[in-house]
C-alpha cells in the first residue's frame, strides 16, 4: 500500500473573519477532492486569518501514480486558490 500525502500552507488574502476563511478552505477543499477524490483536511492554523494550513492524501498501489497526482493537485492549487501559495510539501509512504 502507497500513501501519497501532500501539505500546503497558503497565505490568505486579507479577510476579517474566521467564517470567511472557512469558505475559503472549504472551496479549495472541495475542488481538491472533486478534481482528485483526494482526502482532504485543514491541519493546522485553524485560529489563523492570515495563513491556512491543509493536508491531502491518496492511497494507491503505486509511488509514481500517487506522486503524480499530487503534482497535479499542486498545479490546481496554484491556479485556483485565493491567497499565495507559501510553501508545498510532497512526500510517499509505502506500508
Amino acid at each position: 500500500m502507497v500513501v501519497s500525502m501532500i501539505q500546503l500552507l497558503i497565505e490568505l488574502p486579507p479577510i476579517e473573519s474566521i467564517k470567511e476563511k472557512r469558505r475559503i478552505v472549504s472551496s479549495l477543499k472541495e475542488k481538491l477532492y472533486q478534481k482528485f477524490r483526494l482526502s482532504v483536511a485543514e491541519v493546522d492554523l485553524l485560529d489563523s486569518l492570515r495563513y491556512a494550513q491543509i493536508g491531502a492524501a491518496l492511497v494507491s498501489n503505486s509511488k509514481r501514480f500517487g506522486e503524480s497526482v499530487m503534482h497535479k493537485a499542486l498545479s490546481l492549487v496554484e491556479s485556483q486558490a485565493e491567497g499565495r501559495l507559501e510553501s508545498a510539501e510532497i512526500f510517499t509512504e509505502t506500508y
